[in-house]
C-alpha cells in the first residue's frame, strides 16, 4: 500500500488510463496551464485544484485540451468526441456550474444510447468539485450529486478516500456510459492507502467500513469521514454500528443498505446535501417500501439545512452536518426504539 492525498490518486489514475489507452483525452480550464504559455512546455498547477498536473509534458496537447470558460461547450465537445470514438475526462472546475451545461447531459449525453437503441456509446466522464466547508460561499460549494442521480443514463460517483477516488475513476474512464465524478473540495488533501498494481472500484458496491449490531449508518463522500468519528467514538462506550460508504448513488447499493438494517433494526443517514429530494431522503425511502418490517424506531436523517451555503465561516461551520450532529442522531434511533 502506497500512503498519498486524493488528488495524487486522482492524478495517478488520469496518467495510468492514459497511458493505457491513447483514447483517453482531458479536457477543462487550464488543465494544461492555460493557453498564453509557450507550446509544449509549460506545466502549471493542474486545473484549479491541481489534479491535472504533469499531464500536458507526458501526453501533449493534442490530450490535454485546454478550453474556454465555457460549460456548455467543455460538455459538448465532450460529448462529440465520445461519439466519434475517444474517451474524454472533461471537468467542470466547480458543480455549482453544471447548470450551464445542463441540457447537454440531461437531454444529450444521459440519452444517447437510448435514442439510438444501445448502437451509440458515450464514454464520458465529468468530474467537478463539489462541497462545502472552504469559505467558498453559495455558488461555489454546493453538493448536487441528488440532481443528477435523478437522471436516468448517468452513473454517479461519490468517493470519500483515495483509494475509492483512484479505482472508481479508472472504473469510469473504461465505462462506456456517461459518468459523472464527484470530488469534495475538502478530501483533496486527505491522505490515505492505495493499493499498488491494477485495480478498479466497481460501481453500485458499498463499502462497509465498521460493523455493529445497534444502528445502520449510510454516508457518502465527506459525510463518511465525520460519520467515522461519530460511530468510533460511540464504540467507546459499547454503542457499535455498521458504517455503509456507498461510493456509487447511481447504481446505488440498496442491498448492501437492507441488509444492514435487517440486523440492527435502526438507520442513520448522512448526507451534506440539502434534505429535500436528498440521498438521505431516497435510502429513508427504501428503508420505508423495503426495509419498514425491521424498523424499530424511526429513520433519522442528518442533512444541512434547506438553505444556500452561508458564506460567513461561523455560519457555514453550522451549515455542514457535524460529527456531533451524528452522534446525537444516533442516540435518538436508540432512544426512540
Amino acid at each position: 500500500m502506497t500512503v498519498m492525498t486524493m488528488r495524487d490518486a486522482l492524478n495517478e489514475a488520469l496518467f495510468e488510463e492514459m497511458e493505457r489507452d491513447d483514447k483517453v483525452i482531458v479536457m477543462g480550464e487550464d488543465v494544461s496551464g492555460g493557453a498564453g504559455g509557450t507550446s509544449g512546455s509549460r506545466d502549471a498547477a493542474g486545473g484549479v485544484f491541481g489534479v491535472t498536473k504533469g499531464l500536458l509534458p507526458k501526453f501533449g496537447e493534442d490530450r490535454v485540451i485546454d478550453t474556454p470558460i465555457s460549460e456548455s461547450a467543455i460538455v459538448g465537445l465532450a460529448n462529440g468526441a465520445a461519439l466519434a470514438g475517444m474517451r474524454p475526462v472533461a471537468e467542470l472546475m466547480f458543480a455549482d456550474f453544471v447548470g450551464v451545461a445542463f441540457d447537454q447531459i440531461f437531454n444529450q449525453m444521459a440519452k444517447f444510447r437510448y435514442m439510438f437503441g444501445g448502437k451509440a456509446k458515450t464514454p464520458v466522464v465529468l468530474r467537478m468539485a463539489m462541497g462545502a466547508g472552504m469559505n467558498a460561499a453559495a455558488q461555489h460549494s454546493q453538493t448536487i450529486y441528488p440532481i443528477l442521480s435523478a437522471i436516468p443514463g448517468l452513473k454517479v460517483c461519490v468517493p470519500s478516500c483515495p483509494a475509492d477516488a483512484k479505482g472508481l475513476l479508472k472504473q469510469a474512464i473504461r465505462d462506456d456510459d456517461p459518468v459523472i465524478f464527484f470530488e469534495h473540495k475538502a478530501l483533496y488533501a486527505r491522505k490515505g492507502e492505495v493499493p499498488e498494481g491494477e485495480y478498479l472500484t466497481p460501481f453500485g458496491e458499498a463499502a462497509l467500513l465498521r460493523e455493529g449490531r445497534d444502528v445502520t449508518v449510510v454516508a457518502l463522500a465527506r459525510m463518511v469521514t465525520f460519520a467515522t468519528k461519530a460511530v468510533d467514538k460511540l464504540a467507546e462506550e459499547g454503542i457499535t454500528c455498521d458504517l455503509i460508504d456507498l461510493r456509487t448513488t447511481s447504481p446505488l447499493d440498496e442491498d448492501t443498505v437492507l441488509e444492514s438494517l435487517s440486523q440492527t433494526g435502526r438507520l442513520v443517514v448522512v448526507d451534506e446535501s440539502n434534505p429535500m429530494c436528498s440521498i438521505a431522503s431516497e435510502i429513508a425511502g427504501l428503508a420505508a417500501t423495503r426495509g419498514f418490517a425491521d424498523l424499530v424506531a424511526p429513520v433519522q436523517k442528518v442533512t444541512a439545512p434547506h438553505t444556500p451555503v452561508p458564506f460567513a465561516r461561523e455560519l457555514e461551520r453550522m451549515y455542514v452536518p457535524s460529527p456531533a450532529q451524528i452522534e446525537a442522531a444516533i442516540r435518538a434511533t436508540l432512544r426512540d426504539g
